[in-house]
């Protein structure tokens, strides 16, 4: 005989279970530790680029540290625009992460009227993950020796000469350097700078202002001179190359940083996961070969960090494009 009804039996049933999934060992059954299953790196620029280069490296590490494959999605073009949208409407589980620059998070707001994302309300601020500067590079069979010599010559040819770019980091950085130097040069614009620097190597434009990590191997490899570093401080892979402040153009100065996002509303300790095993990952190895390798550092951050050091960022790439002119597209 039955000890309770059917109706007593089922509720009765539903109260345990309820009190069981409290026990750590179900509970963990029931949801498994994040990560249980491959996450995507999704990143904004085409394959080779920095940001790609980066991604790589720390999918190695975060791999090793949970056992889970890390897949690297490249969603270039459209200024990073078609990588952030795509993450922003991505399931807020921790499997799509967007590891990416101030293109996507401070810099398009300013240069287009409408983006297809919310830097901000879109995205959980995961971690930074680096700094670095760009580098002034010509063809190496141009007669240009020193960045005198270029800006005479743009001088001497307003509207004639050109400059490519594969990021809002390349694009501002170029912008900024015609409006300080007062010189007119034609903007081209790219996908990705690799993109861009397969063009200059073609003599298709005169000069672009790119990341390290995607120029230093066409200098060291004698296809492009360097003719000056974007920081006010020199570049340890160049040491020799004059920033473009010590160069002439005084003031001059432009970086970049990377970080990685996830959608909006994913969990709190997923995001500490990340932030956890995304921190770690910029010390390994690999990554250690790609900071030294690109001349850039590594750089960590809370999640609240980032997303105060992005407002900041955002106002800074505002005032930067206000003054070089830039009218948003």
């Amino acid at each position: 005989m039955n000890r309770f009804p059917p109706l007593h039996r089922r509720t009765w049933l539903a109260t345990a279970l309820a009190a069981a999934a409290t026990l750590p060992g179900l509970a963990q059954a029931q949801s498994p530790a994040y990560p249980a299953k491959p996450v995507t790196f999704v990143v904004p620029f085409a394959a080779g680029s920095a940001t790609d280069q980066l991604a790589r490296a720390l999918g190695q590490s975060f791999t090793e540290q949970t056992g889970q494959s890390v897949v690297v999605d490249n969603r270039a073009g459209a200024s990073g625009m078609i990588a952030a949208q795509y993450v922003a409407k991505a399931p807020a589980d921790g499997y799509m992460v967007l590891i990416t620059t101030n293109t996507t998070h401070a810099a398009n707001e300013h240069l287009y009227r409408k983006l297809p994302y919310d830097p901000v309300k879109d995205f959980a601020p995961v971690t930074g993950l680096g700094k670095g500067g760009q580098v002034l590079v010509v063809n190496a069979s141009a007669p240009y020796k020193n960045v005198a010599e270029l800006l005479a010559a743009a001088k001497k040819n307003p509207g004639k000469m050109s400059f490519g770019s594969g990021s809002s980091s390349s694009r501002v950085a170029g912008e900024m350097l015609k409006q300080m130097a007062h010189v007119d040069i034609l903007h081209v614009p790219y996908k990705s700078n690799p993109l861009a620097i397969t063009d200059l190597l073609g003599g298709q434009i005169d000069m672009m202002i790119t990341d390290t990590s995607t120029g230093v191997p066409q200098i060291k490899a004698g296809k492009l001179r360097a003719l000056a570093y974007s920081t006010q401080r020199r570049s340890t892979q160049l040491p020799d190359v004059p920033t473009l402040d010590e160069a002439g153009v005084k003031g001059y100065d432009m970086g970049y940083w990377f970080a990685a996002y996830a959608p909006a509303g994913t969990p709190a300790p997923v995001v500490a996961k990340l932030n956890d095993v995304l921190g770690k990952a910029t010390k390994s190895a690999a990554a250690k070969g790609f900071f030294d390798g690109s001349g850039s550092e590594a750089w960590t951050t809370t999640p609240e960090e980032l997303a105060r050091f992005q407002a900041g960022e955002t106002r800074k790439w505002g005032q930067v494009i206000k003054a070089a002119g830039i009218e948003a597209e």
